[in-house]
């Protein structure tokens, strides 16, 4: 609603989420094919961060980390979680019971709440116990799982499962605008986050409008995406690889293309209604993704599980993030800076001027300065963490280095100069001081917001699901191999887990 004039200016906030896009899939991040006129829009009125990165390569980890400004290591959701949100129907794998796994964990809604946000949610919640309202939301419309048929899709609706049948993009967006329907009547500022599915697999035809899936099938060469690389020979296995025949990457990436700009077509509704109602100026609209992806980058149709062992390639990491508030965020601005989605909590409050009482045994800090349009220096040790169980991540200016507990080497590699990662420097004499630097200071990090009790080193994270809370010491909460064939012995698999706990 419109805010009254006041000396502590507090706007309304939509913070719109994508699942699985990478920073690649947008026109204003220079894809030439991908058509996202809204999203090129909403960064033309604000700010894009071109070197933004996840807490973790996977949707579950990464959104937790988001709303609380934890790391996995401390929230303790290490992996897409295969159980605990929904009915048995849609979860056979622990009959139906729901787990809150976020609870007694604070996130910035419930601060929002507090300070007299009206917050509401339409979309994907995957955090755990999907048919109740949790972290100061009052309006609740979410999907019951993660992920599946965009057609059909299981959706909550008070506390109780449905069927959707419309395309559950437009479906996410319909209750998004009907929570703007009745704030606009009400007192007091609002938040609203909308999460969508979209482009998350599936991309067969079936599941797009298929006027859209066709334009892309038929028209498109797809020279915005790379084609046949061969991928790094010691992954035990490929969830979906690059030597798949050419029709089937003409199917993925037609679907993935279709649902990013579905997307961007149901951003453009939300943009509009905000026009209409005379509350553009009045409110910030913050757009990301839960991870990055590769859709033939090194090989990969995935992020962080694409593979094992667990990946972090930039694709895997890396996510668009555009915050715009015409007349306050400075417009077609590009900033370069290393941030991080553990970064936004502390932002975001700074921002609306709300203190956070845990503000300083977290992560995360404060970019808020970067918003009237400032530049930041940063020298070499400004960094970025990533993690997924128990493979970790430290990125610098021009280095990364991943350590692997255990399940397979570790890696570094000189952005620089190896902008691709296809030269892996880590146990090469004439870089082992350079590689003990990184490592101290990622073992160092850690220590300090890490929860020993759910530190992802000692979780047995596959990249299969998980499924019941991390406790103290290894923990039975994750799923194994089973069913998945692997492309090659599977020479890392017998390895035990505490194997690299300390180290070297």
């Amino acid at each position: 609603m419109k805010q009254a004039a006041s000396k502590k200016f507090r706007p309304n906030v939509i913070f719109i989420l994508s699942d699985d896009q990478g920073c690649w899939a947008m026109g204003c991040a220079g894809n030439k094919e991908i058509r996202t006129p809204n999203i090129d829009a909403l960064a033309r009125t604000g700010i894009r961060f071109e070197n933004f990165f996840c807490a973790s390569p996977v949707c579950s980890p990464a959104r937790a980390s988001i709303l609380t400004g934890r790391i996995p290591s401390h929230h303790g959701i290490h992996d897409w979680l295969a159980a605990g949100d929904t009915i048995a129907r849609y979860e056979p794998a622990r009959n139906g019971k729901r787990i809150e796994y976020l609870k007694g964990q604070p996130g910035y809604t419930d601060l929002l709440d507090s300070a007299g946000y009206h917050c509401g949610i339409s979309g994907k919640w995957h955090l755990g116990d999907t048919s109740h309202p949790q972290k100061g939301f009052r309006f609740w419309y979410v999907h019951a799982k993660g992920g599946g048929p965009y057609y059909n899709a299981p959706m909550v609706k008070n506390g109780k499962i449905y069927e959707e049948p419309r395309y559950v993009t437009d479906a996410i967006t319909d209750n998004a605008i009907k929570f703007l329907e009745a704030r606009k009547r009400e007192a007091g500022p609002f938040y609203l986050s909308v999460h969508y599915t979209a482009p998350h697999a599936p991309w067969e035809r079936v599941h797009h409008p298929a006027q859209v899936f066709d334009l892309y099938h038929k028209n498109c060469p797809f020279e915005s995406v790379p084609d046949g690389l061969p991928v790094a020979e010691w992954f035990e296995y490929l969830a979906m690889t690059g030597n798949e025949n050419s029709e089937t990457r003409r199917t993925w990436l037609s679907g993935y293309y279709t649902a990013v700009t579905e997307m961007d077509r149901n951003i453009g509704r939300l943009i509009k209604w905000l026009e209409t109602n005379g509350l553009r100026e009045d409110t910030l609209v913050v757009f990301t993704s839960d991870n990055g992806m590769n859709m033939g980058h090194h090989g990969l149709y995935g992020k962080g599980n694409a593979t094992f062992p667990l990946n972090m390639y930039e694709e895997s990491v890396k996510v668009p993030f555009i915050m715009s508030l015409p007349g306050r965020i400075p417009e077609d601005t590009v900033n370069s800076s290393l941030l991080s989605h553990y970064d936004f909590m502390p932002t975001l409050l700074d921002y609306l001027s709300i203190e956070n009482p845990q503000g300083k045994l977290l992560p995360g800090r404060s970019f808020a300065d970067l918003l009237p349009g400032k530049a930041i220096r940063h020298n070499d040790y400004v960094v970025i963490f990533d993690e997924y169980g128990p493979v970790r991540m430290v990125r610098t200016k021009d280095w990364k280095y991943i350590r692997r507990y255990p399940y397979g080497p570790d890696e570094l590699y000189n952005l620089e100069s190896d902008r691709m990662e296809e030269h892996n420097l880590a146990g090469i004499p004439e870089h082992s001081k350079k590689e003990r630097e990184m490592q101290n200071v990622l073992r160092e990090w850690f220590s300090r917001y890490a929860d020993p009790a759910r530190d992802g080193r000692h979780q047995a994270v596959t990249g299969l699901g998980q499924t019941g809370l991390c406790g103290n010491g290894i923990t039975q909460s994750f799923q194994k191999f089973g069913v998945y064939a692997t492309t090659r012995k599977s020479a890392y698999l017998n390895e035990p887990l505490h194997k690299y706990v300390d180290d070297k």
